[in-house]
Order: structure tokens, then C-alpha cells, then sequence
């Protein structure tokens, strides 16, 4: 009984004082004046933060229930232009319940209700926000008559405007949601919240240790986390900006796609394909306008390297550094750059796109122990790639390709009309009928030897490229083999019975001790005036022409035999001579022997070639192209191949 009477004086006791309480709200709501509750929210805010709002819209104020007072239409001044850092459409100040009981006014957080925020930065590196930032760190400075306040400050459906004077560029930060812990009491200061940056939710959040130290240009701890669908990052470290901006501690990124990342920043992706996923750890110095990696580990596509790397960002955005990796696969970033189409094995005739050399300058070094190139399989490379003033150079120290030794450099530039080459390449001991597939799409000579060649061109597609290749290239083979033929046989067999039908010029294989070739090559046209083909009882020269651009030749050419007894010698007295011609596509030649030739040769025909001639003086005499059209026939006649053969 006592317990329940108690219980009961208790809770008259405590309605007493709510309708105490109550009771003052609505007396305050009614004396004190809405100009008096609106000049003290400001002096309070010019107090605790240094800065001095504009408020240019009506003032609603509320006591009852709670405190609330409502500012439209707020802004504040750049002093540099007049105009505003940044305007609010509502600015909502919630005041503290008890204080406002005897009559005080103090603010227990403030929200910014779609704001604006505009900061800019001059070519000079001054903000329009300079001044405001140095008068807030004369009001956070530690002081025995500091206004200990408001701690939180809220956006709501803000946007920030971030521009840079000297780089022309603009970026607008929307729908930002963000929570602000104000260092009323301690020395740190935390922002969370997230934003929309070109249609993408980032979730961030960023902490000070020192807030005042991080305003007055001092050391103080720095905490950034940021992350979306297109990447995370994340850096754990310190900042100071006085005398310079400078950066040190620990950076992360990682993204699923690096493609998309780069289209969602730049709106626009690299050319061709690779570039999934990606991560990035390194140690981070920054200075100024550098930016310098250090134990550098990185992830692309599977592949993984290690090295440093330098970014400078002050005028002309330049990227240096060292890599080195244990294998890297680059089948990702060529498989759309094709030379050949894939149907008619013509040369590729989409226009090069070269857009985004001019952005950025790169000078990188990169090694790996083994590399793969779609089908190629390297070991051991080093390169060097230079992208300067839309210059891009590859120069390949060494590497070892093919089964044997590459060096050289090759280099692609934007040109009036499409693009402009360079090569210049030198292949040591490689197997050649790898080689000549992989770079010309051509198999037919087996065995090692040594390739070079210097080219230039310029073009707006690989096809207009090779129609205007200059240059020279040359090779050299020993102990070899021409795929598709059997010259040897074919003229053994040819030197006995000249007239013989069958089909050895398709297959088969003509083997070789020596074989040297030297070309020139003028607006796509190979000039072929120096090969030589020496095997153990066979001598072939060539002479003629090749179109790149039409992958077709147009060669004539001696196929000697030699005796048993003078094979090998220089001047050897050849057993038998075949003048022949090389028609046709690079993948599929047509091989063509003088017919009369074999016919002069075979005793069998003197009499059909008497006769032959008995009519030719007797008939008009056929024109020169009859003439020719006559001995492509009968050419085709003889290398038909013969029935169940």
C-alpha cells in the first residue's frame, strides 16, 4: 500500500513537471520574438564555426513541442567574386530542450536541406573557400572562451559543383546524403554519407584526427573510404598542405571491371579488349602535384607485377614507373586488334582509332619471365612503352620469341586521314614458319632463321597502311624447308620424262641449305630483285614482285638442278634449267613452269611442234594475249592431276 502511494506521488510528481515544462514552451513560443531566436542562432553559428550565413528568406520559428527554427533561402559569400559558396534552400536548426527552458537559446544540430556547394579552384591553387576556411580555424582554435555547441551537421539532397579554373573541368556531386561529427568537444572530425557521380551511388566516409591542425596546412591523421559498383578506394594515412600538399600512408583499389571504371570516370574506355579485373596496394607520397607508388603490387586481367610508379599532374598528366612480373598473358588486349578479317583473309579495313593519346604522357618499363600473345608463347622480355605528344613507342629491349631473339622498336602516332608507323625489328634465329604466321598470317617456310625489316606508313586502317608501306626487309635461313612444293622431285622427274602429268607442285616439301632474300618495298609493292634459294642438288632464283595490300605475287624465277657431282659448287653447270612463274595469293601460290620449255626438251613433241609451226605460218598471227591465254592453258593442262592420282 505504501509502495503503490509512492508509485503514485512519483508519477504526479513527473506529470508536474511536464506541465511545468509545457506550460514554459508555450510562454517562450509566445515572448520571446522570432528576430531574437534568429540572431542568436546566428551569433551562435558565427561562434562556433567562424562563418557569418546570409539569411535572405523568411524565419519559422517553432517552440512547441520542440525547438525548431527554419532559415529559407541561406547563403554564403565568396569573397573573391560576391558570389555564394554555397546557398540553401532550408536551413533547420533543432535547439537543445532544457537550455531552452530558462529562456536560452542553444543549437543541438544543424541541417542543410538541398544546398549547393560550389568549390573552385583558381590556376594559382587559391579556393574560393580560402578565407572561409581560415576564419573556421580561428573559431576551432582551443581557447578558455571557445562556445562549446553543436556537434552534427546534416546534408540532405545536396549538390556539390567542384571545378577547376585552370583545367577547364567541371564535376557535379548529386543527391548527397552526408552526416558531419563537428569537433565541438574533441579534436576530430568524421564525415559520412553518400553521393551520385556520373548515375553511380558512392558510399564514403573520411575522418581528420586533428581538424584544426588538417585547416592550418599541419600534419594530422587521414582516413578516406569510398566505394560503388565501379571501384573502391581507400587511403590510411596523413595530410598536411603548409608549405605544399603532401601525402603519406597506405592506398587500395580495387575494381571488378577496369573498363567500366574508366568509362564511368572519362567516359571513354581503351580500345580493344582486357582491362577486367583490377586491384591496387601500394605505400603513397604525395607532393604537390606528384604522385609517387611505392611497393607497388598490382592485379589486371589476372595479371600481377610489382614495381613503383610516378603520376605528375602539374599541367600535363605524365605516368612513370617499373614493373615486373612473372608471367603475363596481353591475348586480352590484342585479340581486337586484328590485322587480317577472319573471312577472306583480306587485310583489316575498319579505321584505327587512336582517340585518347594525346591525354596523358607514359613512359613505363615492364619485364616478365615468360609472356603470352594469343598463339605466341614469349619468354624472357623486357620493353620499354613511351606515350609522348600522341607518340606511342614500344621499344623491346629483348625477347625471346619464337625460339629465338627479338629487339627493335615500333611506334604509332596519329596522322592526318588515320594513323602513321614506324617498325623497326630484328629477329634472331626464330622459327620462321611461326613468326611469318603470327606477323603476316604466311606458313610456308620451315627452319630457323634471322628476319628483319624498317617500315614506315601512314593510313587510316591496316589495309590503307600497307597500301602505302616503305622500307626494307631482308632474311636469312639455313637448313630449311619450302612448304606446298617438291621442286627437287619435280624437276628430277620433269628432266626425264618433260612432258609427265601430276600434281608434286601442291605438296610436299622442297628442302634448302641457304636460303637469303633482300626487298624493297615502295607504296606497298615488295620489289623482289635479290633471292636466293640454294638445296643440296637445287638452285632457285626470283625475281618480280608482291602487292601487300593484295596479298598476291607475281614472281618469275630459274629452278636449277645439279649434278650429284657439282652440287654444292657456286658456279656449278646446272644438269637441267626450268624457267618458271609464281602466280597467285601468299597462302595459295600458283607455281607455272615454261611449257615450251618442256616441250623443246621432250623428243616426242619435235613432231607435233613442227607441225605446230607449219600451221602457225600458215594462220594469222595471234595476238600477244591469245599467245599467253594459249600457254596458260596448256600450263594448266599439264599440272592437272591425272584421273585416280
Amino acid at each position: 500500500m505504501i509502495a503503490a502511494i509512492g508509485i503514485k506521488r512519483l508519477g504526479l510528481a513527473a506529470a508536474t513537471l511536464a506541465g511545468a515544462a509545457f506550460a514554459a514552451l508555450v510562454i517562450l513560443s509566445l515572448l520571446i520574438p522570432a528576430d531574437t531566436v534568429r540572431d542568436s542562432i546566428k551569433a551562435e553559428i558565427r561562434a562556433v564555426t567562424g562563418l557569418d550565413p546570409v539569411l535572405r528568406g523568411d524565419v519559422a520559428v517553432s517552440l512547441f513541442p520542440t525547438g525548431t527554427v527554419v532559415f529559407d533561402q541561406v547563403a554564403l559569400g565568396d569573397n573573391r567574386t560576391g558570389e555564394p559558396a554555397m546557398t540553401v534552400e532550408q536551413l533547420v536548426v533543432r535547439l537543445r530542450f532544457f537550455p531552452l527552458l530558462i529562456g536560452r537559446i542553444e543549437i543541438a544540430d544543424i541541417s542543410l536541406v538541398r544546398p549547393t556547394i560550389t568549390i573552385s579552384f583558381t590556376p594559382d591553387g587559391r579556393s574560393n573557400w580560402s578565407s572561409h576556411v581560415e576564419m573556421l580555424a580561428r573559431a576551432l582554435q582551443p581557447s578558455p572562451n571557445r562556445v562549446v555547441s553543436f556537434s552534427e551537421i546534416r546534408i540532405g539532397d545536396g549538390k556539390v559543383i567542384l571545378r577547376n579554373e585552370a583545367r577547364k573541368i567541371t564535376e557535379t556531386l548529386s543527391n548527397v546524403e552526408f552526416s558531419l561529427a563537428w569537433p565541438s568537444i574533441s579534436k576530430t572530425f568524421a564525415a559520412t554519407g553518400r553521393f551520385i557521380w556520373h548515375d553511380e551511388i558512392i558510399e564514403g566516409a573520411f575522418s581528420l584526427s586533428d581538424f584544426v591542425a588538417a585547416l592550418v596546412g599541419d600534419r594530422s591523421g587521414l582516413k578516406v573510404r569510398f566505394g560503388g559498383a565501379p571501384v573502391k578506394f581507400a587511403f590510411d594515412g596523413y595530410i598536411s598542405h603548409r608549405p605544399t600538399l603532401r601525402m603519406e600512408g597506405t592506398l587500395a583499389a580495387d575494381s571488378s571491371s577496369l573498363r567500366d571504371t574508366l568509362r564511368w570516370t572519362a567516359h571513354r574506355a581503351p580500345p580493344g579488349g582486357g582491362f577486367g579485373r583490377f586491384s591496387l596496394k601500394a605505400q603513397t607520397n604525395v607532393v604537390g602535384g606528384n604522385v609517387s607508388l611505392s611497393g607497388v603490387n598490382v592485379e589486371l586481367d589476372g595479371n600481377v607485377g610489382e614495381g613503383a610508379l610516378t603520376f605528375v599532374t602539374d599541367g600535363r598528366q605524365t605516368v612513370q614507373g617499373t614493373l615486373a612480373a612473372e608471367g603475363l598473358d596481353l591475348t586480352p588486349y590484342i585479340s581486337a586488334i586484328r590485322l587480317l578479317t577472319s573471312g577472306d583473309r583480306s587485310w583489316e579495313r575498319v579505321p584505327i582509332s587512336l582517340d585518347g593519346l594525346n591525354d596523358v604522357d607514359v613512359d613505363l618499363r615492364l619485364s616478365a619471365a615468360h609472356v603470352t600473345l594469343a598463339n605466341a608463347k614469349l619468354g624472357r622480355t623486357a620493353v620499354a612503352a613511351n606515350l609522348r605528344g600522341g607518340h606511342f613507342t614500344v621499344t623491346v629491349g629483348e625477347s625471346e620469341a619464337f625460339g629465338g631473339v627479338v629487339k627493335g622498336s615500333f611506334g604509332l602516332a596519329q596522322a592526318r586521314g588515320g594513323a602513321e608507323l614506324k617498325a623497326q625489328l630484328q629477329f634472331a634465329d626464330v622459327d620462321l614458319d611461326q613468326c611469318l604466321g603470327e606477323l603476316f598470317g604466311v606458313r610456308r617456310i620451315e627452319g630457323k632463321g634471322n628476319l628483319g625489316f624498317a617500315v614506315e606508313s601512314k593510313g587510316e586502317s591496316v589495309y590503307g597502311l600497307t597500301q602505302a608501306l616503305n622500307g626494307t626487309a631482308n632474311m636469312t635461313s639455313r637448313k630449311g624447308a619450302i612448304a606446298g612444293l617438291n621442286v627437287e622431285q619435280l624437276l628430277k622427274r620433269l628432266a626425264k620424262s618433260p612432258l609427265s602429268r601430276g600434281n608434286e607442285l601442291s605438296s610436299g616439301k622442297t628442302p634448302y641449305n641457304v636460303l637469303a632474300a633482300n626487298l624493297k618495298i615502295e607504296q606497298g609493292t615488295i620489289k623482289v630483285d635479290d633471292v636466293r634459294i640454294e638445296g643440296p642438288s637445287l638452285r632457285l632464283g626470283l625475281a618480280g614482285s608482291a602487292s601487300i595490300p593484295a596479298r598476291d605475287l607475281d614472281l618469275t624465277g630459274t629452278a636449277s638442278l645439279l649434278s650429284t657431282a657439282t652440287s654444292g659448287a657456286a658456279e656449278a653447270a646446272p644438269a637441267f634449267e626450268l624457267p618458271f612463274m609464281v602466280r597467285g595469293p601468299w597462302d595459295d601460290p600458283l607455281l607455272l613452269p615454261d611449257v615450251q620449255v618442256l616441250m623443246k626438251r621432250s623428243g616426242a613433241a619435235n613432231n607435233l611442234l613442227e607441225t605446230i609451226r607449219n600451221r602457225a605460218a600458215a594462220a594469222p598471227s595471234p595476238s600477244e594475249d591469245e599467245c599467253q591465254d594459249r600457254m596458260r592453258l596448256a600450263t594448266l593442262d599439264h599440272c592437272a592431276p591425272q584421273p585416280g592420282r
